[in-house]
Parts: C-alpha cells; sequence; structure tokens
C-alpha cells in the first residue's frame, strides 16, 4: 500500500468541511470491521508509520470474548495499522473514513492482512496481462434496537410497501453513499421480512471491497439515527431464508473481456472457461472462506438460492456459480456472479480466493463441467455423483477441514491467512456446535453489525 500524505492545506480544507475525526477500518478473519479514529491533524501519522495494534485483532471471535491463540497469534508481538489517504472519504457529521491495512514495524506488509492478500492477487493477475473488475452485494435484515424483530404488517417479497415503509431511511442511505463516494446500483426489498438488498458499482478489486465496507459503514450509520439497527447475519432468524454477500466479477485481457464476445459457452472465451472451471473445481476448499462461520450452515441449503450446491450455469440461483451472460440488459458484459458468499466472509479475503482460484483455472487451463441447467436439488443423487455436482457440506468442521489442508488455498492467499481464518473458525466450532438454530441465530444475530 502507497500512502501520499495530506497537505497541510488539504487538512485545512476537511477542517473547513467540519471533519474533524478520521476513522481508519480493517476486517479481521472472522468478519469483524474493527477501527482506531484519530484528530484529523494525526491523519498523516495514521498513514505512516501507523498506529500500534496487538497481533490478537487478527484472532478475536465473533462471541465478541473469544481470541483464537495460536502458534501465530499470541500476547507477545505487535504491528502497525495504517490507513490508505489516497481512499480517505468524508462521511458526514464531522467525520473521514479510509481503509486500512496491517504492516510490520519496519513498514513490510504483514502477510495475514486481508486487504494485503486481495492487493497481493490483484497484482498477481495484472502480472498475467488480466484485469478483474468486483461488484458486491448486500443483503442485510433491519432488527430493533435491541435485535428483535420488527413488526411487519405491511411486507411483501421485492414489494413497494417495504420501500415506503422505510422510505426515510432508504433515502437517507441513498443520498449519504452518494456524498460519499459509494456507488449504489440498486437497492429493494428482499425475499425475507424486513430484508434489503444492495448493490453497489463494480470496481477494481480492492477498491470494491473498500467500497462495500464504507457501505455498511453507511447503513448501519443510518439505521440508527432512524432508531433501527441492521443485522449482517448470515442467518439474523431460523426461520429465515438468510442474507447473501455475493460477488459478480469480470476478467479481461489485451484482447477484450473473458466472459463476453467469446465463441466458447454463453459468449465466454477459452480462458473465460478456464477461470470459471477453477473457481468451481477450488469452492468447496474456499468454503470456510466465503461462507465459513457457525451459522452459514444455517442460510447453505437447497431452496435458499444460497449455492447449496457446487455447479454453475447461466442465470441459475441455485448453482454456487451463476453465469450472467453479456448484452443489451447487461452493461457491463458477461461476468460471474459467486452465490455462496455471505456477510460473515472477510471481503477482502473472499475477493481474493474467487479471483485466485480464477487465475489457478486460467494458467492450469482447467476444463470446465457441463453447465446445470435445471435446480440441482431436483437431480438425482446418481446423476449429480456422474456430473461432478457436489453438495456444500453445512458442517462447519468439514468445511474447516478442506481449508486446513488446500494446498492450493495457501498457495493463493499465503499459510498464515489461512491459518487465521482456521484459527478463527475452528474456535466457533469447539465453542458453539452444540447450540441449536435458535439459540445460534439469536447469539450470532449482531455479531457482524457495525
Amino acid at each position: 500500500m502507497t500512502t501520499t500524505p495530506l497537505a497541510a492545506a488539504a487538512i485545512a480544507q476537511l477542517e473547513a468541511k467540519g471533519v474533524d475525526v478520521v476513522i481508519g477500518t480493517a476486517v479481521n478473519p472472522a468478519g469483524l470491521m474493527q477501527a482506531k479514529a484519530v484528530p484529523i491533524r494525526r491523519s498523516n501519522a495514521f498513514a505512516d508509520p501507523g498506529l500500534g495494534a496487538s497481533l490478537v485483532w487478527h484472532a478475536f471471535a465473533i462471541d465478541h470474548s473469544g481470541i483464537a491463540f495460536s502458534d501465530n497469534i499470541g500476547v507477545v508481538g505487535d504491528h502497525r495499522v495504517r490507513i490508505d489517504l489516497s481512499a480517505l472519504r468524508v462521511i458526514g457529521d464531522g467525520l473521514a473514513w479510509a481503509p486500512a491495512g496491517f504492516f510490520e514495524q519496519d513498514g513490510t506488509p504483514f502477510p495475514g492482512c486481508s486487504r494485503g492478500t486481495l492487493t497481493r492477487v490483484e497484482a498477481a493477475l495484472a502480472e498475467n496481462g488480466i484485469e478483474a473488475v468486483v461488484g458486491h452485494e448486500i443483503e442485510f435484515v433491519l432488527v430493533t434496537p435491541d435485535g428483535n424483530r420488527l413488526p411487519s404488517t405491511m411486507w411483501a417479497q421485492y414489494g413497494l410497501a417495504g420501500v415506503l415503509e422505510f422510505e426515510a431511511f432508504v433515502h437517507d442511505v441513498i443520498a449519504t453513499a452518494t456524498a460519499a463516494g459509494v456507488g449504489i446500483e440498486q437497492f429493494h426489498p428482499e425475499y425475507g421480512v424486513n430484508q434489503f438488498e444492495i448493490s453497489l458499482t463494480p470496481q477494481s478489486p480492492v477498491e470494491a471491497a473498500d467500497q462495500l465496507a464504507l457501505c455498511r459503514i453507511i447503513i448501519g450509520r443510518v439505521a440508527r439515527r432512524h432508531g433501527l439497527r441492521v443485522s449482517l447475519s448470515p442467518a439474523p432468524f431460523a426461520d429465515s431464508v438468510g442474507s447473501g454477500a455475493h460477488q459478480h466479477f469480470s476478467l479481461s485481457n489485451a484482447e477484450g473481456p473473458l466472459f463476453s464476445d467469446g465463441s466458447a459457452a454463453h459468449g465466454m472465451t477459452p480462458a473465460g472457461e478456464n477461470a470459471l472451471a477453477g473457481l468451481l473445481r477450488g469452492l468447496p476448499d474456499a468454503q470456510a472462506i466465503l461462507c465459513g462461520s457457525i451459522v452459514s450452515g444455517l442460510r447453505m441449503r437447497p431452496g435458499n438460492w444460497a449455492g447449496a450446491y457446487a455447479c454453475w450455469g447461466a442465470e441459475n440461483r441455485e448453482a454456487a456459480v451463476r453465469f450472467i451472460r453479456g448484452g443489451p440488459a447487461n452493461p457491463y458484459g458477461g461476468n460471474v456472479e459467486v452465490k455462496v458468499v455471505d456477510p460473515s466472509a472477510n471481503p477482502y479475503f473472499a475477493s481474493a480466493a474467487i479471483l485466485g482460484l480464477a487465475l489457478h483455472g486460467i494458467r492450469k487451463k482447467t476444463t470446465l463441467p457441463p453447465e446445470t441447467t435445471v435446480d440441482p436439488a431436483t437431480l438425482s443423487d446418481a446423476y449429480r455423483d456422474h456430473a461432478g455436482i457436489v453438495r456444500l457440506p453445512e458442517s462447519q468442521a468439514e468445511a474447516i477441514a478442506a481449508l486446513d489442508g488446500s494446498t492450493r488455498l495457501r498457495r493463493i492467499l499465503g499459510d498464515l491467512a489461512v491459518d487465521l481464518v482456521v484459527a478463527v473458525r475452528r474456535l466457533e466450532d469447539q465453542r458453539y456446535a452444540g447450540l441449536d438454530p435458535e439459540e445460534l441465530t439469536a447469539k450470532f444475530r449482531m455479531a457482524w453489525s457495525v
């Protein structure tokens, strides 16, 4: 990460706009958003050399009490958390925000930093002549300030009533996001009661993950202003469909897009097919990164449009990987939606895993399996076995073991990054695997909220 210092004139200009505090945020392996704040005059110091942070920042668990101590993380040691001033945004009420990354005391990148990991994967794509664009979706449920259900007298799936019932909230989110430079493509009620989805403007991978983090902050702040809170749990309530955090991505090289205007399936190029195949083949190993929390399994069920089966299909919302064709109705061209990702994932690690697997598929010229053109749950076990369609496990322990033993993901993300994710998820499994769905959803409903 390179940082350009804020000149005294720029600081004075921010102060003239009423900014007096800069918040820097990072996301840890458990998907928790962490922060430090400084007076505006200390923003350059926050950027370089950064502020001290214990190594256990990477080991804090979603129960807000546990620490996943390991051979890598203990009470000894310290590094620096540094904001990227080039991404600084004014977010209102005297606050500015910037994304942060972790560095060693000597200024070298900390290998377990999620933002740094995604930066490395983006650079690896560039070295292979490939540019990636990522678009994030945010699904969330509005709840009371103490995390309970809100009334739903007027709610209907994707209905106008949801917009009108929360009209002031919707307007405030869009206005605040626009002022902060966050691109909202659409904002609509979802399938679940008091559930909304926001689609964000596609950007380069690191910028897109930064934008997602900022949008979550905006949603949380606006909800508070309206006497509400936001649940970002993958399964806020045991009887709900759950919330996803789908990621769309497209790839291009010097010859053009890989998922459009080609001669292969649905307009893909051969390299596009390879990328899709690499992602699909690595998906079971990546599950603990993409949707690996103790409550994620409650969402990963057939019928929830969560991608419970590792297969692909054009516009198939029950496939783990949905291909979206390019054409007049899709101004961004052909792209791939990874449906298994949920809000418990660290978005930087998730994008790094997805794009790293796609690059691996291109390098290895991995062959794309046949398309699944129906709901995979309607197929017989024998047919799925023959077609290589894998049911992704609901068991957190199984997903953790697959990631822990994955040489492919360890090459893509680095051993330390994988070990950190495994440690926090294993702590969850050891402590809470015995809870029933009602207990799990109640305990972790607000775990990822900001």
